[in-house]
Parts: C-alpha cells; structure tokens; sequence
C-alpha cells in the first residue's frame, strides 16, 4: 500500500511531475490499482443552482457579474426542481449530485435556508450530496452537516504565488480557512484547482503541493482545464495540451493515493482514447450531464457508450464506506 505523507516537500513533487510521461503514467497506474477499484468510475452531476452576478473577480469565470459573457443572471432555484434534476441524475448514472451557486460567500439569510432544504431533500434520494457555494463560517458548515451534506467544494485553483493573478477580491488563506470549516463539521473535502491559467510548471507542483499537505487529503481533487470564455480576461488563453492534463492527473495520484481524482472542466475536449490515459493515469470520477455550471460537457449517454467501449463500470453511492450523516463523519478514519 501506498505511504499517505503530509510533508511532500517541492522538489519532490517536481521530481514526480518531470518524470517522462508514460513512465509517470504507469507508476501513477500502479498507486491506482494498489488503493482503489481499478476501472470503477465514480458518476457525478453538478448543477447550477443560482446561475450569474457574483461579486468576485476570478479571470476565468463566466458568472462573474463584472464580465459580459452573455450568462443570464438566474434566482434560487425551487427545491422541488432541484429534487427532479437531481432524480434525473441518478436515472443517468450519477451517485453523486453537486449543486453549486454563485455567491462569493455564503450569507445567513433565506435563501441558505433553502439551501438546506435542498441538501435534505437530495439526501433522501440516496446520492452523495455536495455543495460548492463560496466561503463557509464554521456555523454554516455545521448547519450543512447537520442538514445531512456529503461533500463541499472549495478549490483553490492554482498555487499560492499565482492566485493573485487570478482572483483579487478573496485571497488564498480565505481558501484554505473554509476548507478547514469543512473538515472540522466533518463533511467530506473536495478541493483541486484549474490548469490553463497562465501559470508555470512551478505553479502547478504548488497547488498539488498546498493540497497534499493539508493536515488530510482531500477525498476529492478535482482536475480542471481551463475552458476559455470570451469576455473573461483569460477568454483568450489557450487550452492546455493532453499530455498536461495526464501529468497533473498522475501526480496527484501519485502523492494523495486514496483521494479520488475527478476529471472535471475541459472534458468535452477530449477524446475517447484520451480519457482512457487520464483513467489510466489515476483519474477515478467524472462530471456527466451537459452542462458543468454554464459551460458544456459531454452527455450521460455519450459517457456510457465510453463506459462499455473502457469496460469501466460507475462506482456505487457511499462505496468507500464514507458516512452520510455528521455523526458518523466525525468518527471516520482519515484518509
């Protein structure tokens, strides 16, 4: 098995991440099959549920109220039409459902009251709920545990150095101080970062760096590409190439063995054969559904006729054995 360490140090990251591409692709393989169920994906859907007009000013963001982009600004969703898209995920295959809003923080008003609601509600279909809705005080994250939360998402999108070239209106420690109320209500931490904004190889061991030495992994390291969005100040980035994508994957599964590692934003990009690298490489959940908050994604059915042509299989609700409610949580060992 696989050392879990917290005291990854930058050289060593470094190391991991030079290291020529299909050898790193095969170590990273190895890790995989030693600590997880090697071709098992995990489905998720991500929902918008409050679409546009956020305060923030992160460069790559299409909600971003200060940006013209065309996103229509959308209200709160109703609970009952959260619970029906959410129920249509989990036709399609998904065990896990995440309803994000755009909010730089969460406010203790009526519409978190909603917010509950929904995650209560979702709850009660069986999937892992997760929420990703800006800054969390520590009461907030005990009211979403309480309410019956799986996961938050947080991530903190690049290395430390390069984030204030990024986003200036919150800074890195505001990121790290909500993923610490997440752990500390005992919900699960999902929390991974973009690639394609601009940063250096030196960034990206950084970010890889700030999250494998949390005091615990993440469960979750999402793994995005950047998908430019004309009218954002990084519209005009270009896409990273593949083989960046597999390297980041492989690492991060090299040095945060047991988290899954999510192949989230810049999917649709890809090709079958080189989604099988990333699986191959570590990756180990996928977003589905067509949309990812505002941008595209491939559809449940195109995934699935992947899934049968990999001979991959959707990974079950709760199969690490991780609690749903608070209680359990707090008991569960860490990763």
């Amino acid at each position: 098995m696989s050392e879990i360490r917290h005291d990854w140090t930058k050289e060593e990251i470094r190391d991991i991440y030079e290291r020529p591409l299909l050898s790193l692709v095969l170590d990273a393989a190895i890790v995989h099959k030693e600590e997880h169920v090697f071709g098992e994906v995990q489905i998720s859907s991500l929902l918008s549920i409050k679409t546009g007009g956020c305060s923030e000013d992160c460069a790559y963001c299409p909600q971003a109220a200060r940006y013209n982009t065309g996103v229509k600004v959308q209200a709160l969703m109703k609970v009952d039409d959260v619970v029906r898209s959410a129920e249509n995920a989990k036709a399609g295959g998904a065990s896990r459902f995440c309803m994000g809003a755009a909010w730089r923080e969460v406010r203790d008003n009526s519409d978190f009251d909603r917010v509950i609601d929904m995650v209560k509600a979702v709850n009660q279909l069986d999937m892992e709920v997760c929420c990703t809705l800006g800054m969390l005080t520590p009461y907030q994250a005990e009211r979403l545990a309480d309410a019956g939360l799986y996961a938050y998402n947080h991530n903190v999108d690049t290395s430390e150095e390069h984030y204030s070239e990024v986003i200036t209106t919150r800074t890195y420690d505001d990121r790290l101080n909500t993923l610490s109320n997440v752990r500390k209500a005992g919900i699960s931490v999902c929390s991974g970062g973009i690639i394609g904004l601009g940063e250096t190889d030196t960034d990206r061991v950084g970010m890889l760096l700030t999250l494998a030495n949390l005091p615990q992994h993440p469960e979750s390291v999402p793994i995005n590409t950047l998908v430019p969005v004309a009218g954002t100040p990084l519209g005009d980035n270009n896409r990273v190439p593949f083989d960046e994508l597999v390297r980041m994957i492989a690492t991060a599964r090299i040095v945060m063995p047991k988290s899954a590692v999510r192949l989230s934003a810049g999917r649709l990009s890809l090709s079958v054969s080189e989604q099988a690298m990333c699986f191959m490489a570590g990756a180990n959940s996928i977003f589905a559904g067509d949309k990812l908050l505002t941008t595209p994604n491939p559809e449940f059915n195109t995934d699935m006729d992947m899934f049968q042509t990999l001979g991959l299989k959707p990974k079950a609700a709760f199969a690490d054995g991780q609690p749903k409610n608070k209680q359990n949580a707090m008991q569960h060992e860490p990763c």
